[in-house]
């Protein structure tokens, strides 16, 4: 079989020119590569827990197991940023989009009472820009610091041709540790739902988000409109926001509050993800109007439209964590989210049914 022709990257030789091909030549720049490690190595290190024992350079990251734990076991979960550094590139602001990649991976495994341990990310672009890669992992460090774990190592990867120059696609990787008897399971009996705020979108359903506020392609010229009418901040800056990152204080609701189990808002909106820590006999209930709705949402139902059915299936419509307590301690819950930084909100509660999880209104 004939190979198709490809067309050579900008810069490289035309056939028959004289002088060998080098990789820089063919897209991919060893020095920039260097460049931008040399520059995220303190970013890095500035999240190390006592427990890492390697550094930046070495073919795996080295880690022990925090003291303290009886029968610990691994919590792990990968993630990324989807669309939503199509607006960081569309502005050229990349210095959040890090804490997004973090905030989904470590809020994942906390939903199952794991401590956040370690952090690995994946960067990857068309043609690397140091100044770019060190705005990423300067978000990345941030997002960890948060969370309470290491950002110990990663991959830093340029694939031209796969990607357009500008382009970055940026996941991560995260490793808790917790004890066995405490791992959280299926939520069996009676509960009562309180929820954390999300000041907006997260990193999720950017795809609808952007189609129905931007079109086809982000413009700088709307990003730089009115969040909504009356808004003190652009609609830029709106859907840059960064996800908030619940870790410490749904390990603090386990700990103070005998948290059942927890329910991380992210892909498939509120209703769906609750559904995924519920056992096979109960329902959970959550009633509209409970909590504030963002007004970004408002903005994205209103301009598509989109349906109320389809706003509650892609988008967590301003709550990103939900905890389930024993009814006693639904106070004392809403209490200590907000201790820890999080306006928080009794939003529903666990009933017999069948696995399920609906939304109605207020008051039924």
């Amino acid at each position: 079989m004939t190979p198709a022709s490809v067309d050579p990257p900008a810069g490289a030789p035309e056939a028959g020119d004289s002088g060998p091909l080098t990789y820089e030549a063919a897209g991919v720049s060893i020095d920039a590569g260097d460049e931008a490690v040399r520059r995220l190595a303190p970013h890095a290190r500035s999240t190390y827990r006592p427990e890492v024992l390697s550094d930046i350079g070495a073919f795996g990251a080295v880690t022990a197991l925090p003291e303290g734990f009886a029968d610990p076991v691994l919590v792990s979960a990968n993630d990324g940023a989807g669309t939503k550094p199509l607006i960081a590139a569309a502005l050229g602001r990349w210095d959040t989009i890090g804490i997004d990649v973090v905030a989904m991976c470590v809020d994942d495994i906390v939903t199952l009472s794991a401590q956040p341990l370690l952090f690995h990310d994946q960067i990857t672009a068309g043609r690397l820009d140091p100044d770019v890669v060190e705005a990423i992992v300067t978000g990345l460090a941030a997002g960890c610091r948060s969370a309470g774990c290491a950002l110990v190592g990663g991959e830093l990867a340029e694939h031209p041709d796969a990607l357009a120059p500008g382009d970055y696609d940026i996941a991560g990787f995260a490793v808790g540790v917790a004890e066995r008897a405490r791992l959280r399971g299926s939520i069996a009996g009676d509960a009562t739902l309180v929820g954390l705020a999300s000041g907006g979108l997260r990193c999720n359903g950017y795809s609808l988000a952007r189609r129905v506020l931007l079109g086809e392609t982000p413009d700088a010229a709307v990003l730089g409109s009115p969040a909504w009418p009356g808004a003190d901040h652009s609609l830029g800056d709106e859907m840059l926001r960064p996800s908030v990152i619940y870790a410490p204080a749904v390990l603090a609701l386990f700990d103070e509050c005998g948290a059942l189990g927890a329910a991380h808002i992210t892909g498939g909106g509120l209703v769906a993800n609750v559904a995924r820590m519920l056992g096979p006999d109960v329902d959970a209930v959550l009633r509209r109007g409970s909590w504030p709705v963002p007004r970004i949402f408002g903005r994205i139902a209103d301009a598509g439209p989109v349906t109320p059915e389809e706003m509650e299936r892609v988008f967590n419509l301003g709550i990103g964590m939900v905890i389930a307590v024993p009814p006693p301690e639904a106070d004392a819950a809403v209490a200590v989210a907000q201790g820890a930084g999080h306006q928080a909100w009794v939003i529903g509660e666990i009933r017999p049914g069948a696995g399920t999880a609906h939304l109605v209104q207020a008051g039924s």
